[in-house]
């Protein structure tokens, strides 16, 4: 009889008949016990801590990223972001032993506003980054929490109750409006020795350029009109607020350059705003063009690239950028909670940006994404890393262990 013509009589026996034998149908076995190839010899297995084994003492970084990197998920890439910029920062030419990698540095304004700010603080003045790029949130929270504190809050608090108050919610955190009063009356004034120094430095390079007497003095020697550049312009704000706690200032004093393509995307932009009506019809003029020149040209020289960006967004793009005239950088790491299912820049994997040769193809570079949010991880990176190496060079200076 055919099977589509199967009585219930015959489909009951044929059941009966395979639980007497007691063998489970082939096509099940197959499927669920199929066979695996055979483990390659370089295959890690999982791990994670073990604490039984620190019952007389906690475990020290080294051994808590150790074991993180075989716990797999995120832990295991917090740990390959510990190894890459390990390799990043002890990385020296075999022909001049003082080349290193030039380190790009990014970051979105929300992480100044919270305490990563102190950790930002202090890659900067230990000059374990040659450029910052961040927004204009990064520059002027800095600055501003020089004049004021920033404090813990609730994400659920009502917007309507905390304006009443006088309040701005950056997530968690509560800046007082206050802040940025104060921040104006800062900024005001020097903005108006910024705006005599531009000035006086046209008035001289005018001067200068009627001295020269041939094309070719021309070509050589004149000076254009002066103008700030947005990172001359931080620059400056770090000198004038000479405060031991802030980014800017030790940037400034360490010459390391922090790019802000967007800086009028800010409080600072309302400053440069409210001033332009002071001081009309002449103004505190801003030139982006020098700094495009300078970051891209940085990217060339470099003789190994790496980039370090928390966020996205413009700050991620514009490092990437620059590291694309170098043919790509040698070294990512990205830490950020977004996907990439949107075709958004922050979302990204380091092999989207391979594909637009900004960070260099196959083993050529090293690079990896954290999906976290980087007040947790970022820390501890920098605990393993450049903190581990600072504790290292000055035991190696003094002897202390």
């Amino acid at each position: 009889m055919a099977e589509s013509q199967a009585s219930p009589e015959h489909a009951a026996h044929h059941e009966t008949h395979n639980l007497m034998t007691k063998a489970a149908p082939n096509q099940a076995t197959s499927a669920v016990l199929k066979r695996s190839d055979p483990v390659p010899d370089t295959a890690v297995g999982v791990r994670g801590i073990d604490f039984n084994a620190y019952r007389d003492h906690a475990p020290d970084i080294d051994e808590l990223v150790a074991c993180m990197a075989t716990s797999g998920f995120q832990a295991t890439a917090v740990a390959d972001a510990v190894r890459i910029i390990n390799t990043m920062i002890t990385w020296r030419d075999p022909t001049d032993s003082d080349s290193r990698t030039t380190v790009f540095l990014g970051y979105t304004s929300n992480l100044v506003s919270s305490g990563l700010r102190e950790v930002i603080r202090y890659l900067v003045e230990h000059r374990h980054v040659a450029a910052i790029v961040t927004t204009a949130g990064g520059v002027e929270e800095d600055l501003i929490k020089c004049l004021g504190s920033t404090y813990l809050g609730d994400f659920e608090a009502k917007g309507a109750t905390l304006h009443e108050k006088g309040l701005n919610r950056i997530g968690n955190l509560y800046v007082p409006n206050d802040n940025y009063c104060k921040f104006e009356d800062w900024i005001t004034p020097v903005f108006d020795r910024m705006f005599a120094d531009q000035e006086s430095r046209r008035k001289a390079n005018a001067e200068h350029n009627t001295k020269l007497k041939n094309k070719w003095d021309f070509e050589r020697d004149y000076q254009p009109p002066f103008s700030w550049s947005p990172s001359a312009m931080i620059r400056r704000l770090g000198e004038e607020m000479d405060d031991d706690r802030s980014i800017c200032t030790w940037a400034a004093r360490n010459d390391i350059p922090i790019f802000c393509p967007a800086l009028t995307d800010g409080s600072i932009g309302d400053m440069l705003y409210f001033d332009s009506f002071k001081r009309a019809p002449h103004q505190l003029d801003l030139d982006i063009r020098q700094d495009i020149r300078r970051i891209n040209d940085m990217g060339i020289r470099a003789n190994r690239a790496g980039m370090i960006i928390l966020g996205g967004g413009i700050v991620k793009h514009h490092i990437a950028n620059a590291c694309l005239m170098r043919n790509g950088a040698d070294y990512a790491v990205y830490i950020n909670t977004a996907n990439e299912f949107d075709g958004s820049d922050a979302g990204a994997r380091p092999d989207e940006a391979v594909s637009w040769g900004k960070i260099k193809a196959g083993d050529e570079a090293e690079s990896v994404k954290v999906y976290a949010e980087a007040t947790v991880v970022f820390p501890l990176i920098v605990a393993a890393t450049f903190a581990k190496a600072d504790r290292e060079a000055r035991k190696a200076k003094t002897g202390w262990t």
